[in-house]
């Protein structure tokens, strides 16, 4: 790749100010100066750019334990993202896995490799998503029916067969603990898929999304890179 964008991909800068930079010198590959920005260099050359090492990571990979209150985005001109909350970061082109609704806490993979992404993602590769959720509503059996059958929302919408869990319910709080698994992500899905039983979400978090399971060392904001173990699995 050039020079310059292998610069630009590290956050080193915008690709303009390192065509100058370039030019005057401040570059070198593999111990000689550079002042070309269209010089081809590789991800493992040894790039020094004023007086830094530049390592090249084709790929970041970083678990998120998603705040409320965070919109799932790379940018947004009014309201903070979750790729926001990753400081530090080489690359400038990350982007959250899959979208959890402003309210929603938990488990968010934020990567730049679009092809896990889409592995991940895709409706024919079914992978596991779990969450807790806190409702308003008394789960009941026949809810864990329901859900297993797979559910016709009233709009319409056939959700695929999703595993219920009931943790706890309060007739004094008339209120249910559960979790739950599904194998797609279609907009507001577990919310609906709730409502639909006469539950109202009033708390949802997502602890795992195939073999990734959120840290539980990891308060709300906190973030970390992927182990070499846990890419290996997810992969």
């Amino acid at each position: 790749m050039r020079l310059d964008k292998f610069l630009s991909d590290m956050g080193a800068g915008t690709r303009s100010e390192l065509k100058k930079d370039i030019r005057k010198g401040n570059a070198s590959v593999d111990g000689v100066t550079v002042k070309d920005p269209g010089f081809s260099v590789s991800p493992s050359s040894r790039v020094i750019y004023k007086g830094s090492v530049i390592g090249y990571d084709e790929f970041e990979y970083y678990m998120l334990n998603k705040p409320a209150g965070v919109i799932s985005a790379s940018e947004d001109d009014r309201e903070p993202t979750v790729v926001d909350l990753i400081t530090g970061l080489k690359r400038k082109d990350l982007f959250p896995v899959g979208r959890l609704d402003r309210d929603t806490e938990g488990l968010l993979l934020i990567t730049n490799d679009g092809a896990l992404a889409h592995r991940l993602l895709s409706p024919k590769h079914h992978v596991d998503k779990v969450y807790y959720v806190k409702v308003s509503g008394i789960l009941t059996g026949s809810d864990v029916e329901l859900f297993g059958e797979g559910l016709v929302l009233t709009d319409g919408l056939e959700c695929l067969p999703a595993d219920l869990r009931i943790i706890s319910t309060s007739d004094e709080d008339y209120e249910s603990e559960a979790e739950i698994t599904i194998r797609e992500g279609k907009f507001h899905q577990v919310k609906r898929m709730f409502s639909s039983v006469g539950a109202e979400v009033i708390y949802l978090k997502r602890l795992s999304m195939g073999s990734l399971s959120l840290d539980p060392a990891l308060v709300p904001g906190e973030y970390r890179p992927l182990t070499p173990e846990e890419l290996s699995s997810l992969k």
